[in-house]
């Protein structure tokens, strides 16, 4: 990876704050737009992203009131297919994109009457979900736990590895000729006459640039803090993830989301690796856990004790698998759990944050809505989902400005920003 400690010379089209799997989708459609990118970041990757499982799984992460998320949801993993095709066009890289659908769990009654309320959202919403015998779930994955009392077959949800995605952008964006990623951290925004020029980094650089784009995670909010006319309520909630190496006779075939007496749990399994320490042994991640707790990278040993506990009710064979990382990180969470895409009301900032538990998931359509305002071009609502008007108007609940006074939608009715 090619990477600079001190900034190109002259001013850059862009500047993206944050180097997570969102920002560096951001940079890399940037650079596909023509556009000349830096990258601010002293830790390409080590925040959310590289705790998260990769779950690309809209029917299994709604919720009962959050309706524009769920279209926001399917209108980003309709674009995942298209994105991981460019992506590892342009690198040679795969990405771990598993199109292998999920099995959805119930450990009890009540368990199984949440899943049945879920499946009846579904439904409403014209997801493709079906119930099915638990008898039926065994035969697909037999792996499978022996006390359950029901399951579900989710086809559209699927899974990819953030961290080959992750390394992947990296490559594309650093090794682009318009393209560089600096290791520094943005200390704060630069501003001239109201307007956001760039960013200077913690070496007294300054990164100047025509428009601005903050993807820092929950880490957004500190470094807005002193952009008049900006409120971002962006939030860190902690998670922790478990990543396990099994025998792949040991490995489900299938991502298996399950409810443990309320508790939800995931397991997520990888194809074996290739090459290095593990080789012919699959990676299966397990998570779900969340903290209303700062990002202190501190696993806990309730957290951890919980998740195995819940993973193995609905895979035993857990027990066999080598523990070899818990990951904790924090996710940028904010009051409505939409996230933060666009611009705002000063010239020259965009923001990309507030993701949540769906950072992944988003990071294609994130890219190109971003990349639409920042280049003001046409963003394709007809070609961001099955329903339309109903992914604009989730699009349009994802201003930036909502939380600021005076908030208005930059985006016209036909999905292009104003």
């Amino acid at each position: 990876m090619d990477s600079a400690t001190t900034p190109p010379e002259g001013v850059r089209d862009l500047v993206v704050v944050g180097a997570g799997i969102i920002g560096l989708a951001v940079a890399w459609r940037a650079l596909e737009a023509g556009l000349t990118v830096t990258v601010l970041d002293p830790d390409p990757g080590d925040g959310s992203t590289h705790a998260a499982a990769g779950m690309l799984a809209p029917a299994t992460e709604a919720e009962f009131t959050e309706h524009a998320a769920l279209r926001l949801h399917l209108a980003g993993a309709e674009r995942w297919l298209t994105f991981a095709a460019d992506l590892e066009a342009a690198t040679g890289t795969g990405v771990g994109l598993r199109e292998s659908g999920t099995l959805t769990l119930a450990y009890d009654e009540t368990d199984a009457a949440l899943l049945r309320r879920v499946l009846a959202l579904h439904v409403t919403h014209q997801v493709d979900s079906t119930e099915v015998a638990v008898a039926d779930a065994r035969r697909r994955e037999p792996l499978l736990g022996p006390r359950l009392a029901a399951a579900a077959w989710v086809a559209g949800d699927h899974a990819v590895d953030p961290r080959a995605a992750h390394g992947a952008l990296l490559r594309a964006v650093a090794g682009h000729p318009d393209g560089v990623v600096v290791p520094r951290t943005a200390v704060h925004l630069e501003q001239r006459d109201g307007r956001v020029v760039g960013a200077v980094d913690d070496a007294e650089h300054r990164h100047r640039a025509g428009a601005t784009v903050v993807a820092a995670g929950w880490a957004s909010a500190p470094l807005l803090a002193g952009v008049p006319g900006v409120t971002v309520p962006v939030r860190p909630v902690k998670g922790q993830t478990l990543r396990l190496q099994a025998d792949p006779s040991l490995t489900p075939g299938y991502v298996l989301r399950g409810l443990v007496q309320g508790r939800p749990v995931y397991v997520v399994p990888r194809a074996p690796a290739t090459d290095g320490p593990w080789a012919g042994h699959c990676e299966l991640v397990i998570g779900a856990t969340t903290e209303e707790n700062p990002d202190d990278r501190r696993a806990s040993a309730g957290g951890v004790y919980a998740l195995l506990r819940d993973a193995r009710v609905l895979i035993p064979a857990v027990d066999e698998a080598a523990l070899v990382e818990v990951t904790p990180r924090a996710r940028p969470a904010t009051p409505d759990n939409l996230p933060l895409l666009g611009p705002t009301h000063v010239p020259g900032l965009h923001l990309a944050t507030g993701h949540h538990r769906n950072g992944i998931l988003l990071a294609p359509l994130t890219a190109d809505v971003v990349v639409a305002g920042v280049t003001g071009s046409w963003f394709g609502v007809d070609d961001a989902g099955t329903d339309p008007g109903a992914t604009l108007a989730a699009l349009r609940a994802t201003d930036p400005r909502r939380f600021s006074p005076s908030a208005h939608d930059p985006r016209t009715p036909d999905g292009a920003p104003g």
